[in-house]
């Protein structure tokens, strides 16, 4: 896909990383008043919603989340940036060797109980879902700018490896955590362009404009909430999520084991 897409002036509603809530994902384009149509869901104004990526992993209802995504942006009625996890989804799927952690386990784990036919047909429409998608979109003549993990001003307008590469994770600085996840650098602190940058991939409990960026995963996943930008309205709507469906690695020595 093209990620010049600024004829595209919405309205939109910016979703952050889903990882397999369907629940709580329904729930939200209910908020923002979708309806179901065959199956899938429309807004009566037309509206559109945009995706952030990660759509599956580590909750409990990846494959669906997935296929309501697609089929939303086959019909016309949303636009997908991928994330990594979509990323190493796509990867795995091709029959990469990649490490099945991280929550890719939950996706594998679904698919692979699925009869071969239908295996092989997901595996081709994600593939192809993925490879259509752009890692960012420049969207309302320039005023937005969509992507998962980030994007610095001077790589707005080009698109190259590295650039990729930093749409789906972020800026690491090359060190690990004591629980091996990568370390970042806080690309929005320096951030200076004019157009607003939609992320997620982080997790945040507030979602809060700052140098015209702003990080929409409030970790639904973890027991957070699955927050939406309405753009151009600058609105935030939130469902909170039903349970916590995953811990992450470093939250695990914090979490205080229970006994009978």
């Amino acid at each position: 896909m093209e990620f010049d897409r600024r004829n595209e002036k919405g309205p939109f509603d910016i979703i952050g990383d889903i990882h397999g809530c369907l629940e709580e994902f329904k729930e939200l384009l209910g908020k923002l008043g979708y309806v179901q149509d065959k199956g899938t869901f429309r807004h009566p104004l037309g509206r559109k919603v945009i995706f952030l990526g990660d759509l599956g992993d580590r909750g409990p209802h990846c494959l669906k989340s997935i296929e309501l995504a697609m089929q939303m942006v086959r019909q016309g009625r949303a636009l997908y940036v991928p994330g990594n996890h979509c990323n190493k989804l796509n990867k795995y799927l091709q029959g990469r060797n990649v490490q099945i952690t991280h929550g890719l386990e939950k996706t594998v784990g679904e698919w692979k109980d699925l009869p071969l036919a239908q295996r092989n047909r997901f595996a081709k429409e994600f593939q192809t879902f993925f490879n259509a998608a752009s890692p960012y979109l420049i969207l309302d003549e320039g005023r937005l700018v969509v992507t998962h993990a980030g994007i610095q001003s001077e790589m707005i307008g080009s698109l190259n490896k590295r650039i990729r590469d930093f749409c789906f994770y972020g800026d690491p600085t090359g060190e690990v955590t004591p629980e091996g996840l990568p370390v970042r650098r806080d690309w929005a602190k320096k951030y200076c362009g004019k157009a607003l940058v939609v992320y997620g991939h982080t997790p945040v409990e507030k979602p809060e404009f700052r140098n015209h960026t702003i990080d929409i995963d409030t970790g639904c996943v973890t027991g957070g909430q699955l927050t939406a930008l309405r753009y151009p309205e600058r609105k935030l709507v939130q469902v909170q999520a039903k349970e916590v469906y995953y811990i992450r690695p470093e939250m695990k020595e914090k979490t205080p084991s229970l006994s009978l």
